[in-house]
């Protein structure tokens, strides 16, 4: 089974959980159209191609068609643009929508451990103008697409912040709107056979994450909490693989509006992650035990023993 025929959109694929995910694609055989930022002119003539077009040509390598396109997802007109080209040049097919754009991680890294009352207000648009309003925007145009074939998949790329305080409140308030409207759109999209659901990868080996948590030899840093956690977590394509599978499933529709946990995914559909490894799932006890620092202990909690999804919503819940 491959995706060879289907037109992808993935936001936001310039590196990190992004593209990896539009190289899964690519490799499964979809046409996959990628966005991000323009780089500076000055910059860009010195390294030569950008990154985005770097991820481009390995989608191709890898047997699909990556197409890069330079959007600035703060700019809603430059997104109905987008949208509007990719109407036009595959009259009217969009099969697969992955939300991953995102412009908060230095913003959120240079206030951590600020509460927001010291922050600068303006921190809400800087984490939620493109990490939540623009993949609205993105949804309602892919949606009108999809919706006039009665096919598609929507995948906005959420996190746990969204169940519990994490990093700070804009983080958090716009993770659990993100998850709503994954919840709310897969209501009114039911109908049109569109499935919409929220994704969560465990920890991320990102590139960002690697710097921040890694020694030079490639080991957790002493000291810093959470270094084991994440330089054992996956890798950015498993959430693509994720994806995928999603994409392929002819029963995805049992699970619209949804979130999805991608290591419960790589359990369900039997795949593993690039390096050969099963990642830990942010449900597994040893994982939570990890995360919260008692490293000894959770060497003797098998990976296998996960918390219930419910318990964690009830934990959650202010009623």
């Amino acid at each position: 089974m491959s995706l060879s025929g289907q037109i992808a959109i993935v936001t936001g694929a310039s590196r990190g959980i992004g593209r990896g995910i539009a190289l899964q694609l690519g490799e499964a055989g979809a046409t996959v159209y990628i966005t991000g930022r323009k780089p500076e002119e000055s910059l860009n003539s010195k390294v030569g191609l950008s990154g985005l077009e770097q991820t481009a040509e390995e989608i191709t390598k890898r047997g699909g068609k990556g197409i890069a396109r330079f959007v600035d997802h703060q700019n809603m007109d430059e997104v109905k643009n987008f949208f509007e080209v990719i109407e036009r040049e595959h009259n009217g097919q969009l099969d697969i929508l992955v939300n991953n754009a995102y412009q908060g991680v230095t913003t959120i890294s240079e206030n951590m451990g600020k509460p927001f009352y010291e922050t600068d207000p303006h921190v809400w648009d800087t984490v939620n103008n493109v990490g939540l309003r623009n993949h609205y925007f993105c949804s309602v145009y892919a949606a009108r697409l999809m919706a006039s074939r009665n096919k598609g998949l929507i995948v906005n790329v959420s996190s746990g912040g969204g169940l519990r305080y994490l990093f700070n409140v804009a983080y958090g308030v716009g993770k659990q709107a993100l998850d709503r409207l994954s919840a709310d759109a897969a209501v009114e999209l039911a109908k049109k056979n569109v499935c919409v659901v929220s994704i969560w990868p465990g920890a991320v080996r990102t590139e960002l994450i690697d710097k921040y948590f890694k020694d030079e030899n490639g080991n957790p840093k002493a000291g810093i909490k959470n270094a084991k956690v994440f330089t054992s977590g996956e890798t950015v394509e498993y959430p693509g693989k994720a994806v995928v599978s999603l994409a392929l499933d002819p029963r995805r529709m049992d699970k619209t509006g949804r979130i999805l946990i991608t290591e419960d995914l790589g359990r369900e559909y039997g795949f593993v992650d690039i390096d050969g490894l099963k990642p830990p799932n942010m449900r597994s006890l040893s994982f939570i035990i990890q995360h919260l620092g008692w490293n000894t202990t959770a060497n003797f909690v098998p990976n296998w023993v996960k918390v219930p999804g419910w318990i964690l919503w009830a934990g959650s819940s202010r009623l």
